[in-house]
């Protein structure tokens, strides 16, 4: 077996992708899928995942809910513009009923529970806010070991897509992002906006996915308000997979191109809370010129081949059954 992964996530459409592109990937483990606040409510995101992973007849993997809100301060809205009322635009009903229980441990026991059983180090893939991640870090420290890399879906180098500063997972839960990002526990690789928008995917690849059988079809149906919000947002017809990208650099490590900087998030209650402040200079000019306390430095998907990735994805979604 391949990759040991734990996916965090709040489905939202492209979460729904992200799943199962790791849950239809023979070279991965999935070891279990925790639920986070987010795109819609905890409810809405738990029974979204229960329900992508019976679409891909993964009733194996154990899923736990958790966050419900941010650590710190309330949050203020859900993102019901991109994904529709219920996350999945209007269209959860498309998917099967669940096939297994809720876990009744919440996402941070399961988490601990599975990694302390593993034999090998395993990735974790956050894909919503951070929040459940935070938590585990700073009451369970002794599993770090047991953690890979934490590859994570958010932050932007350049404007954001909530606010003009913050992408959405980062300005979701802004303390527990600076919490996991810039505390040198464990690894964390960063797959941002700028990077995921260069991997958006047009009509033709939807048609493919559509075309590819019954689970590429389901997740077809489940993309009209998404679609119709990245219509607006890239000008042509087509969607970004955000977490998908993520969940593909966590199955095939390096299949995105990272460079290494010191990041960290603004947590102040201006317009540029919930901001991924990644320092770009020469390493040398920092040295010169730094004036506040160290960060952590953490590896950031800057480029891929973009033909490539959008490959490997549809590959792996246009599978004819579940396994």
């Amino acid at each position: 077996m391949g990759t040991r992964l734990i996916i965090d996530t709040d489905p939202g459409v492209d979460d729904a992708f992200a799943i199962a592109l790791a849950a239809l990937s023979e070279d991965v483990d999935l070891l279990g899928v925790t639920t986070v606040f987010g795109n819609v409510p905890l409810a809405a995101t738990t029974r979204n995942a229960q329900r992508v992973l019976a679409l891909c007849g993964r009733s194996d993997v154990p899923v736990a809910a958790g966050a419900e809100r941010p650590l710190v301060h309330p949050h203020p809205h859900r993102a019901h513009y991109a994904h529709g009322v219920d996350g999945l635009s209007g269209r959860s009903q498309v998917l099967p009923e669940p096939e297994r229980e809720l876990e009744r441990a919440d996402a941070v026991e399961l988490l601990v529970s599975l990694l302390n059983a593993a034999d090998e180090p395993v990735t974790i893939a956050p894909i919503g806010p951070l929040t459940n991640i935070a938590a585990l870090l700073a009451a369970h420290p002794g599993v770090r070991e047991k953690i890979d890399r934490v590859v994570i879906m958010g932050g932007a180098l350049g404007h954001g897509n909530t606010t003009a500063a913050a992408e959405f997972n980062i300005w979701s839960d802004p303390e527990a992002a600076r919490r996991v990002l810039t505390g040198g526990e464990v690894s964390c690789v960063l797959v941002p906006m700028d990077l995921t928008y260069r991997c958006a995917v047009d009509a033709e690849w939807l048609a493919k996915l559509n075309g590819s059988g019954p689970i590429g079809t389901a997740l077809y149906a489940l993309t009209p308000d998404y679609r119709e919000h990245y219509n607006r947002a890239l000008g042509w017809d087509g969607i970004v997979m955000h977490d998908a990208v993520a969940v593909a650099e966590a199955i095939k490590p390096g299949i995105l191109r990272t460079e290494r900087f010191p990041i960290d998030v603004d947590c102040t209650h201006g317009p540029s809370r919930g901001a991924t402040l990644v320092d770009r200079r020469r390493a040398e000019l920092r040295d010169d010129t730094e004036a506040t306390d160290e960060v952590a430095d953490v590896r950031v998907g800057t480029d891929t081949d973009l033909d490539g990735l959008r490959g490997f994805v549809l590959d792996r979604l246009a599978t004819v059954t579940g396994r």
